[in-house]
């Protein structure tokens, strides 16, 4: 049981999960777009927020700034939340266009929100739970495509619900986080996303 609950932490890892939801975004969406453009775009996401996290990562380590991957002390998440931060700038800047894509350009500008509050509460000393962050976030926005295209996505959904469950019982179980650090990221996660419902919904 315990294998089951830890390997949620590995699955839906902070890193992957605007991927995640780049990949349900294009699974989902009614609209055609041509496979080279989705193959382009995913593989800009892979680039600038899996791989240059990672290489960022062990530059840090190397550095003596973080001491592992979990980033268990709450400073070690000062750097990472900033290069994370000018990271999907450069993907609303660069990737998505408000114009051609708004569900996916708005869905990264509420990601960007997001980790800008992850690192303004590192400022104030609090570990706030990045996996909850995450998973959340790609909930709020899959509930959102489904009323912006008008399809059942409840399987979905329901799915996704049932993970965020499974993600904050791992972070329980590995004593990585409290209840108040899981429900503040659960939160932070969520709210963004509901913000920039506003602009293209």
């Amino acid at each position: 049981m315990n294998y089951f609950l830890r390997s949620a932490a590995y699955i839906f890892h902070p890193l992957l999960m605007p991927l995640i939801g780049a990949r349900l975004y294009f699974g989902l969406t009614p609209r055609f777009i041509e496979p080279q453009i989705i193959n382009a775009k995913t593989y800009a996401i892979i680039i600038i927020t899996i791989l240059i996290p990672l290489i960022s990562y062990f530059l840090l380590k190397n550095l003596g700034l973080v001491k592992s991957i979990n980033l268990k002390e709450v400073q070690e998440r000062k750097f990472p939340l900033m290069i994370q931060t000018l990271l999907v700038l450069i993907i609303i800047k660069m990737v998505f266009s408000s114009y051609q894509s708004p569900e996916m350009y708005y869905f990264f500008v509420g990601v960007l929100f997001t980790t800008i509050s992850a690192l303004v509460l590192v400022l104030f000393n609090f570990k706030v739970s990045l996996h909850q962050m995450g998973v959340a976030g790609v909930t709020m926005f899959l509930i959102a495509l489904s009323i912006h295209f008008n399809k059942n996505y409840l399987l979905e959904i329901g799915i996704f619900f049932l993970i965020n469950g499974w993600v904050a019982s791992s972070r329980l179980d590995t004593k990585s986080h409290t209840i108040p650090e899981l429900l503040t990221g659960f939160f932070i996660g969520l709210i963004p996303q509901i913000v920039m419902l506003n602009y293209w919904l």
